[in-house]
């Protein structure tokens, strides 16, 4: 019942989106003008997305089961303890377009360290390292079994730079240390609280390049209203809503602006 109510509900401003939605015309800012033309819409096709795609397709090929804890939300297509590798890829990992999408996103911003709540099977963390080798990635999972699996993945295709922990998210953020991140992408717990209280808490970590991106500020109508209390917090200057994801900055030279954009 409450995961048809939640499909309901996507479905319901998922049209509301499409009615409010644009693309670049009429952007002003020449800071969103730019990035929604020279990365969102960007159609070339980059070499490294044929290496997303083979992380992604090696994963749907694995029919292994593991038997997954879920400390946030969890699955609204998925809820049995053991599951297979394919059927997490296919249902909760990142999608292919979107991991190209990410790996633009790396690629145009260039950040130097980069947070992830919600490693999952690592496609994402895989796009973002490819986009900038150089960047430090610190991913956080809460299942002690994903970790464990895409920590072997990470050493089965080389990757570096990329430290994986293990821990409940709000434990592990406030063991931080208070690093400075240019880039943070929240994909874990979609839950209203929780989703606020990751916000408030990373707040110190970030400066006037920082770049955050909200996952499935649709998920359901709590996560739309902490989507909404978000854009309003006065450290906040550009939101962009991309249906899916939503994308915080806190350019102090912009004037706060809400951007509701097709991509």
């Amino acid at each position: 019942m409450y995961r048809e109510q939640n499909m309901f509900y996507q479905i319901k401003q998922y049209i509301n989106f499409r009615f409010k939605s644009t693309n670049q015309h009429g952007v002003h800012s020449p800071f969103v003008y730019d990035l929604i033309t020279k990365c969102f819409y960007d159609k070339t096709k980059y070499s490294e997305y044929n290496k997303i795609l083979e992380y992604l397709k090696s994963l749907l090929k694995n029919s292994s089961r593991i038997k997954v804890t879920d400390l946030g939300a969890g699955s609204q297509v998925m809820k049995q303890q053991y599951r297979s590798i394919s059927n997490l890829a296919k249902n909760a990992g990142t999608t292919n377009e979107r991991a190209q999408l990410l790996y633009r996103l790396i690629t145009y911003f260039k950040p130097t360290n980069i947070l992830e709540l919600g490693t999952s099977l690592g496609i994402a963390t895989y796009a973002m390292h490819l986009g900038n080798s150089k960047s430090n990635i610190t991913t956080i999972e809460g299942c002690p079994n994903i970790s464990e699996f895409t920590t072997e993945q990470f050493h089965k295709f080389k990757l570096n730079n990329i430290h994986l922990i293990n821990g409940d998210f709000s434990n592990e953020i406030k063991a931080l240390n208070s690093s400075r991140y240019d880039f943070i992408f929240f994909d874990g717990n979609h839950q209203k609280e929780a989703t606020l209280y990751y916000f408030e808490s990373l707040l110190e970590t970030a400066n006037n390049n920082s770049v955050w991106i909200f996952d499935d500020i649709y998920w359901s109508k709590g996560m739309t209203e902490a989507w909404e209390i978000i854009k309003q917090h006065p450290k906040v200057t550009v939101t962009i809503n991309t249906f899916y994801w939503g994308f915080v900055f806190f350019r102090k030279e912009q004037v706060k602006e809400h951007f509701t954009i097709r991509v």
